[in-house]
């Protein structure tokens, strides 16, 4: 079996400078840690780097040191930060990031942004100018943002647009996990109606705290399969952000083997399904990405 990690993120806070570190967190995770958290039972293991929020000035300094670790990393693509509401500073950072052969897509981080910010006109500008490039956008937004990804998805149809962590629904926890919320499954269904938004099977670990039951995930990791099909899958673990357990100690705790076990916890409903693992674990990141 063949898997490739769609969103990993790295980071070192000796290089760059990340002021949301904090916790558990704020260690270094980089080549030498994931090369010790690689899956078990995986014949080959690649991944996508997705921006991990620098300081704004440090955007492309962070693709520079992704770049110089890619190959002991197991990195094929990046994704990289850009501001895309910044006009000619960002068509200035875009051109920049064009000198990298593995970006492949960028990411302004939207969870953070007001509602309807991805429609204001300098935002779309920005957007037009990523699907210019034949690059793509990864949209982070929360749940209450995903009509917000439609909307975009429907003013620039051209731009592949994939939405991380399945839009960060509310789980629950492992001890009081949560049914999907019906605004949810409506706003996810509204965006999946557009055929160049795929979605990513990641980042639902750290909505429940670092400790899941896979009885608690089925409910989303069903309504992603029936919102989007089979062929607009792909699996990420959201290492290390996922791999906090915030129950654990003061501040949280990173757990070793969490990303084995989300890996597990996809690759056994996957089978229970009866899907191809082969597309949802490997060929559909690589569609979509354009990596050849």
């Amino acid at each position: 079996m063949r898997v490739i990690d769609s969103h990993l993120h790295l980071w070192d806070p000796e290089v760059l400078t990340y002021e949301w570190l904090e916790g558990p967190l704020a260690w270094r995770f980089a080549e030498e840690e994931i090369y010790e958290e690689q899956l078990d039972g995986v014949s080959e293991e690649a991944a996508i780097f997705v921006q991990a929020d620098p300081i704004e000035s440090q955007s492309l300094d962070e693709v520079r040191w992704v770049d110089s670790i890619a190959l002991a990393a197991g990195v094929v693509a990046i994704v990289a930060g850009a501001r895309l509401d910044r006009g000619a500073t960002r068509d200035e950072q875009l051109e920049a990031l064009s000198d990298f052969d593995r970006v492949v897509g960028v990411r302004h981080l939207l969870q953070g942004e007001p509602v309807g910010f991805a429609l204001t006109s300098s935002f779309q500008r920005g957007a037009r100018e990523v699907a210019r490039r034949g690059w793509t956008f990864d949209a982070c937004v929360r749940a209450h943002q995903l009509a917000d990804v439609a909307a975009l998805a429907a003013s620039v149809p051209d731009l592949p647009i994939v939405l991380d962590h399945v839009g960060k629904p509310a789980v629950g926890s492992a001890s009081s996990p949560v049914a999907p919320s019906p605004d949810w499954l409506r706003d996810l269904g509204t965006l999946a109606q557009r055929p160049q938004v795929f979605c990513k099977l990641s980042g639902l670990p750290a909505e429940s705290g670092g400790v899941w039951t896979d009885a608690q995930m089925q409910p989303f990791l069903d309504a992603a399969l029936d919102a989007f099909g089979p062929e607009r899958l792909m699996w990420g673990s959201d290492w290390p952000v996922s791999s906090i357990d915030a129950g654990r100690l003061a501040g949280g705790a990173y757990v070793v083997g969490s990303r084995q076990r989300w890996f597990r916890t996809v690759a056994d409903w996957a089978a229970q399904r009866g899907l191809d693992v082969e597309a949802l674990f490997w060929a559909n990141a690589l569609t979509f990405y354009g990596i050849r």
